[in-house]
């Protein structure tokens, strides 16, 4: 039987994703959607602003203080981009592209950037010629040496470990240096965290799936095809791509002609015609608990109205949702994961004639420091100009975009600007423009034992007095990418119909 009522909580992605889907599975259910800020779309934010050219001319470009590009192996966002016609607006960067192809690491002690090889003739070209190139680096031989020996280290997981943190993981099948050098990299750029706290299995399950593929070997597992069953897609739920998987082929990562935004841009225009949807911006839900007399929850607002729903789902961060719920009747882990802030600084230069400001590529990332230096602010910086040049127009090439991103506040602009010099290798000139913008608590850290603790927590959910009417998704609980916080909304309420 459907749901005669449904609450929302969050209108970040992963809220509004579970309206679009609820809305269209369940289409004569009433759905309420709560939002504390006006803002929708959560840490999506993407704005167009105007500058002054030394010449006088004005143009604008396109600042991202969140996620600023998609990659297509994610069907819910594809599925999205079908259903709520934003082809037109796609923007994409295909794989053999040096924005693509291009990524770099800044290390201390090593001069300019380091360029990461792409390929096995890239490493070992950067290993046997490391002078052709000054973006050719001491980490061809890092990888080399770690990727080469891997193979033939016997397994080594202990067998009473059901998970272990990314750092422990890759130190045991590469070495240490390189879990510190790549490893803690990857971490600082997708999760703002440190590798030796985030748990492999939760944040990537591909790896501890092909050790186990491989017996013991990471790269023999990734050589070898999977012999894991095709999961059907639920309930028999196809994804409505409309021919959006096609024009992907080949692509590394999209975007839109004005961002990301665009996408929750076009799911409010959407969800905003549809009768069964009520959107509540700025209003915060200030306690959630189930009535059992009418079997319904009871949600109070700050806005001093209680909205009543017979099924609802959480999609604010989980330490927010504790403190919603009565202590008769608590959910576990919700506070398991701390979170991470993130500093985005977004800077707009105009480039010297003649001189580029940053190599082609995609960026770069900041490794955690070696024992006995200082850790580095700096978690990376992605060249923005390009990767996404063509989100400006085409007669302002000499403008140069640049998104630095910080693990804490910024202290000094002129000394960002010096870091940055010091870590490109090249004297940045005096910024058009700054708008620095602070993601506080934005990023869950999964620690290790995370898929644990969630099972433990979907169980409790099962059970009384919630009894599955209460979905708990987002962020801190499936994922932390765009496409995970997408899908998990995809999923919502599928156990309701």
């Amino acid at each position: 039987m459907a749901p005669s009522s449904i609450a929302i909580l969050g209108g970040g992605l992963t809220g509004l994703s579970a309206a679009f889907h609820l809305s269209r599975r369940f289409p004569t259910t009433q759905i309420t959607l709560l939002n504390k800020d006006i803002h929708f779309g959560g840490w999506v934010h993407s704005r167009r602003t105007k500058i002054t050219l030394k010449d006088g001319r004005e143009t604008t470009v396109l600042l991202e203080a969140g996620p600023r590009t998609l990659r297509p192996n994610s069907k819910s966002i594809l599925e999205l981009i079908n259903l709520l016609d934003l082809s037109p607006s796609l923007l994409t960067v295909s794989k053999s592209s040096p924005a693509a192809r291009n990524r770099f690491l800044s290390l201390p002690g090593a001069q300019g950037l380091l360029h990461i090889p792409s390929s096995p003739f890239s490493l070992l070209t950067s290993v046997l010629s490391p002078k052709s190139s000054p973006l050719h680096s001491p980490l061809g031989h890092i990888l080399l040496s770690a990727v080469a020996r891997e193979p033939f280290r016997p397994w080594n997981r202990p067998s009473t470990i059901e998970d272990e943190s990314v750092d422990e993981f890759l130190s045991r099948r590469f070495g240490s240096e390189f879990a510190r050098v790549f490893g803690s990299a990857l971490v600082r750029g997708i999760y703002a965290a440190d590798s030796r706290e985030l748990s492999v299995r939760a944040a990537f399950p591909s790896l501890w799936d092909a050790e186990e593929r491989g017996r013991g070997s990471l790269v023999t597992g990734f050589l070898r095809p999977s012999r894991a069953p095709v999961i059907a897609e639920i309930d028999d739920a196809p994804y409505q791509l409309g021919g959006v998987d096609q024009q992907m082929r080949g692509i590394s990562v999209y975007s839109f002609s004005q961002g990301i935004g665009e996408l929750v841009n076009a799911l409010l225009r959407d969800l905003r015609t549809r009768r069964n949807v009520r959107l509540l911006g700025g209003v915060s839900a200030t306690a959630l608990r189930m009535n059992l007399r009418t079997a319904q929850f009871e949600i109070t607002t700050s806005s001093c109205e209680t909205v009543r729903a017979t099924h609802a789902v959480s999609a604010v961060p989980l330490p927010s949702l504790k403190g919603l719920l009565s202590p008769k009747t608590p959910l576990p882990h919700l506070t398991a994961n701390p979170y991470s802030s993130v500093t985005v600084v977004n800077l707009v230069f105009l480039a010297p004639p003649g001189h580029a400001l940053h190599p082609v590529g995609f960026g770069y990332l900041v490794p955690r420091a070696a024992s006995g230096h200082a850790e580095n602010a700096i978690l990376g910086c992605v060249f923005d100009s390009s990767s996404m040049s063509e989100q400006e127009a085409p007669w302002s090439a000499e403008i140069v975009k640049m998104t630095a991103m910080l693990r804490e506040p910024v202290a000094s602009v002129p000394r960002l600007i010096e870091t940055l010099s010091e870590q490109l290798g090249i004297r940045l000139p005096d910024p058009l423009l700054v708008r620095v913008q602070n993601n506080a608590h934005c990023i869950p850290l999964l620690r290790v034992g995370h898929l644990q603790r969630m099972q433990e927590l979907s169980g409790v959910l099962r059970g009384e007095p919630w009894s599955g009417k209460l979905e708990v998704i987002g962020a801190g609980v499936g994922g932390v990418s765009v496409g995970d916080c997408v899908e998990a909304g995809r999923r919502a309420g599928r156990s309701w119909a």
